[in-house]
């Protein structure tokens, strides 16, 4: 174990390009957020969250003998960008650039090389996102920042404009302190979401999250949500865009996040004309991906009939016999209807 203290790891975690690090006492976590989530089913149908609750809450049960966690984040904000233009939807900007899945997982891959060199038997787990851990509840215990009364993990520096990933080590190191709440009375994200997806601080209804919706959400979207997405074809930035915290942050984005031109935001045109090889050479290596050819062609058409432009038309009609799914052609349907066409019975 010589050579390896809680310095040695952040200095490494500087060289791997990661924007905040923290370390925090590897225990259980208070397992009282995770289920009033799970006990509301605010979780909607992100079903992991229920049937890896036990990871998720105990870190030891990832890697045995697990001290230490570091916490990390990276930042990807480039600066404030213009709103899309007419004809163009919106999209969540950590998602602009490349996917920060491969971007996060090739530093993790990095620091825990460059720590192995001081300790050739460290035992480790690496996640970011897609694993059964609590980033934001570690990042917070950890020092990085706090989490917001919207849900989101905010950083002093960089606000809530953040990716995040830990890496479990089976080592003792020296914890920093907790970051304390610094929301204080502040409530402008709780009015600004449009679908009223945060009922009170600190509560995310995934039921009525646009992110969700929009995202994750694999079928058709109620007639309830599919008028209110607020112009957004992938992800919502509106809880974090209001957040005071995010004002007047540096454009410190890691170079592979910076946003792409063509994903800035994208041409509603487009995505109803756009056929599974045209899905894949414009999306792979993108977080878009995440939505899949049949979310961004259904997200499309929600907003196609929200738009009030009838020019969209045969564009829709196109997609009432679409092989994507039933829900393309729920939304083809509902889109038809709200441009004022009757659809057929």
């Amino acid at each position: 174990m010589a050579g390896l203290d809680a310095d040695r790891v952040k200095a490494a975690a500087a060289r791997a390009g990661f924007s905040r690090c923290g370390i925090a006492r590897a225990e259980p976590l208070d397992p009282g957020p995770l289920d009033r989530v799970l006990a509301g089913g605010l979780e909607a149908d992100m079903v992991w969250l229920r049937t890896q609750r036990d990871e998720r809450l105990d870190p030891a049960r990832l890697l045995p003998g697990v001290r230490s966690v570091v916490a990390l984040a990276l930042s990807y904000h480039a600066g404030e960008p213009a709103a899309p233009p007419p004809g163009a939807a919106a999209v969540a900007r950590y998602a602009r650039g490349r996917d920060y899945h491969t971007v996060v997982k090739r530093k993790l891959a990095a620091l825990l090389a460059d720590l192995r060199e001081a300790d050739p038997g460290l035992g480790a787990y690496a996640s970011c996102d897609i694993a059964p851990v609590m980033e934001k509840a570690w990042a917070e215990r950890a020092g990085v920042g706090w989490v917001g009364k919207n849900g989101c993990l905010i950083t002093p520096e960089h606000g809530s404009w953040v990716v995040l990933a830990t890496l479990l080590l089976d080592r003792e190191l020296a914890p920093d302190a907790p970051h304390p709440d610094r929301c204080g009375t502040c409530e402008a994200c709780l009015p600004a979401c449009p679908t009223g997806a945060i009922p009170a601080p600190g509560v995310v209804d995934a039921r009525r999250c646009i992110s969700f919706w929009t995202i994750e959400r694999r079928g058709p979207i109620p007639d309830e949500l599919a008028g209110r997405l607020g112009g957004w074809a992938f992800g919502c930035d509106d809880c974090q865009t209001v957040c005071p915290w995010n004002r007047g942050v540096p454009a410190e984005a890691d170079l592979e996040l910076v946003p792409r031109p063509g994903q800035l935001a994208l041409w509603l045109d487009e995505l109803l004309a756009l056929d599974a090889e045209g899905y894949r050479r414009r999306f792979h290596g993108t977080s878009l991906a995440r939505a899949r050819h049949d979310g961004l062609v259904r997200n499309a058409l929600l907003l196609a009939g929200t738009s009030g432009d009838r020019r969209y038309l045969p564009a829709i009609r196109a997609h009432l016999e679409s092989p994507l799914g039933d829900a393309v052609r729920a939304a083809a349907r509902w889109a038809l209807e709200r441009l004022g066409e009757a659809r057929d019975p």
